[in-house]
């Protein structure tokens, strides 16, 4: 019989998929900056330390490079931390447990061991928390080989996403945009997986591919619903995973449509739409393309603080409206 489904915000989910791999698994505990008692800076965790106990929903001190040093320490000596930082613009303090440690110990140890640690990153603009805090940094860990890197849309992946990155036995990297934890959706209950390295294409089509990350999912199904009525029928194909891609998904649409655009809200230049592209490029289906593909990204700037403005920076359903209407009707 299948599992009860219910709505459940974003946050809801990943506080459940936490509670759930703390139930089946002893070795399983949180560790993050406010946390416990707070509930977290963005009330994820909520009342886990309630539940669970602070020896396994652990504040830690104000040192993002401490924390995750221990997590990644941790994880060497068979636990399954998950750690959380407030802001993912401060994995930049981290940079050398994540990418030095975390990343490589595999290799370097010929294979012998394993990193099993979860780090989520509260990541992305539209909460006013100017240039320091709002950055979107997903393609800087996607370019370090030995770390998954993953981007939930919807409440649904967020848990079975969540429970994936525990159950793996290398670091997976959990990049979680702010505005989505109020989103609400279908959860089933109980224990259940996203498969990491999957796309899932949200909505079928035929005439372009929009291939968009996080956020930008629910933007590019909003503006392929507006787009219908003019008679355009937009492909969204929801990434979901930044590394390993799923390049297949991703080539096989672009032969059915023929166009492609790619939208993120991470700054334009080496992002995630570079990487799509030049993947196509590289592939059987770059013949099938009948236009430029078109890349969507952020603003060359940080992001500012003033709310009008923050917009202005990151892509938006108006924009991607116009966009798709000039490529497939051949205005580039």
């Amino acid at each position: 019989m299948d599992a009860m489904v219910r709505e459940l915000s974003y946050a809801q989910a990943i506080q459940e998929a936490m509670a759930i791999a703390m139930e089946m698994d002893e070795r399983v505990f949180l560790m993050g900056e406010d946390i416990g008692v707070y509930g977290g800076a963005f009330q994820v965790t909520g009342d886990l330390v309630e539940r669970y106990g602070a020896d396994r929903v652990m504040d830690t001190p104000i040192s993002e490079l401490g924390g995750a040093g221990v997590a990644v320490g941790a994880a060497l000596t068979g636990m399954r931390p998950i750690f959380e930082f407030q802001f993912s613009d401060f994995a930049t303090l981290a940079m050398e447990q994540i990418v030095n440690q975390a990343a490589k110990m595999r290799f370097m140890l010929g294979g012998e061991v394993s990193v099993p640690v979860v780090m989520r990153f509260p990541a992305g603009s539209g909460t006013g928390a100017a240039a320091q805090h709002s950055q979107s940094l997903e393609a800087w860990l996607g370019h370090v080989p030995g770390l998954k890197v993953i981007q939930p849309a919807t409440p649904h992946d967020a848990k079975g996403m969540l429970l994936a990155a525990v159950a793996d036995p290398d670091p997976v990297m959990i990049f979680e945009h702010k505005l989505l934890y109020k989103m609400k959706g279908p959860v089933p209950e109980g224990y259940y997986t996203v498969p990491i390295g999957k796309a899932d294409i949200r909505r079928e089509g035929r005439d372009l591919t929009i291939v968009a990350t996080s956020i930008m999912v629910q933007k590019a199904l909003d503006a392929a619903a507006a787009l219908e009525a003019e008679g355009i029928d937009v492909e969204v194909v929801d990434l979901r995973t930044i590394r390993p891609m799923d390049k297949q998904t991703v080539i096989d649409s672009v032969k059915k449509t023929s166009r492609l655009m790619c939208v993120y809200e991470a700054v334009k230049t080496l992002g995630i739409g570079a990487e799509v592209s030049a993947m196509i490029a590289e592939s059987e289906a770059f013949d099938y393309l009948d236009a430029p593909i078109v890349r969507l990204g952020g603003a060359e700037t940080p992001i500012p603080y003033n709310p009008e403005l923050e917009k202005a920076t990151v892509p938006q359903v108006p924009g991607i409206i116009t966009a798709a209407r000039d490529l497939v009707r051949g205005v580039r």
